[in-house]
């Protein structure tokens, strides 16, 4: 079975965005990750929740998705037999026996999207049926707001075909980007645990207007929406963020001067050193 109709793209027109309304989706795994991405799925209003599944070895996530309309099952087996897009949503180290477990049952006409971080293109298809279609990608937790940030890159069988159908259904999850599998690890870094590092800057912030007096509440409150709206317009603006900044500070004014203060702290080279922290872990665990 195609998994879509056209999505042909020549030289001269664009990709042609398959139709899903007719393709069942199945997950094994019902962590955040799982529920972010299939509530984007439901968002677009193209796919019905009656063609998704999801399974998991209890009932403690499962609740959250049978209140959607979603089928549920403690079978990856059924999951596989009843899907023909299949998100891997495990832990990582939960890959091999559950590759292990469907491995029979995965067929040429399956498309097979791995959520788990450090787990290489090259192990997934060692782990498969020869010539199935292998996918990696990468979200984010505010993917569960519909405000992720997604990185996907495809395995030696899949393509434009297999990336065009994956940006078109998981769109509505937020921004959705492709390139090579080098990309990915960066992407953990700067993306996935980048989300924990705006956390311990917003607490910074929060904290240091209550040393100025400020009641902690609403400090919090204060923080969250100015990194919001800062976020918002580095988005929206396409502006560098060094224009942006710039916009802000006026010279000898309050910016510049907290600015100082975070240059003399270190802060940049902390934040890079944060990234390449979280990105050699994630190679290493690539690696195991």
């Amino acid at each position: 079975m195609n998994l879509s109709e056209s999505s042909v793209k020549t030289s001269d027109s664009p990709a042609i965005q398959p139709d899903v309304s007719q393709l069942k989706i199945g997950f094994i795994g019902a962590g955040n990750m799982a529920f972010g991405i299939a509530q984007g799925i439901m968002a677009s209003g193209k796919v019905p929740p009656s063609n998704i599944i999801i399974s998991a070895p209890s009932m403690n996530n499962l609740p959250r998705f049978q209140e959607r309309g979603v089928s549920v099952t403690h079978s990856n087996d059924e999951v596989v037999d009843s899907s023909r897009l299949v998100f891997l949503a495990v832990k990582p180290h939960l890959i091999s026996k559950v590759l292990n477990e469907i491995s029979q049952n995965v067929t040429q006409e399956h498309v097979i999207v791995s959520v788990a971080a450090g787990i290489t293109l090259e192990t997934l298809e060692e782990l498969l049926p020869a010539g199935t279609r292998v996918i990696r990608i990468m979200p984010n937790l505010p993917c569960m707001l519909l405000e992720g940030a997604l990185l996907l890159a495809c395995g030696s069988c899949a393509g434009q075909e297999e990336e065009t159908l994956l940006k078109t259904l998981l769109g509505p999850c937020g921004l959705v980007e492709a390139g090579p599998e080098t990309w990915i690890d960066a992407h953990v870094g700067l993306s996935g645990s980048g989300v924990a590092f705006v956390y311990v800057f917003a607490e910074a912030l929060a904290d240091g207007a209550v040393k100025m007096g400020m009641p902690s509440a609403l400090a919090r409150r204060i923080a969250a929406q100015t990194i919001l709206g800062a976020g918002v317009l580095l988005r929206d603006t396409g502006k560098l963020p060094a224009e942006l900044k710039a916009e802000v500070c006026t010279p000898g004014g309050t910016t510049i001067h907290g600015i100082h203060a975070l240059e003399k702290g270190g802060f940049r080279a902390a934040t890079m050193g944060a990234v390449e922290a979280a990105t050699e872990r994630a190679r290493e665990l690539g690696k195991k």
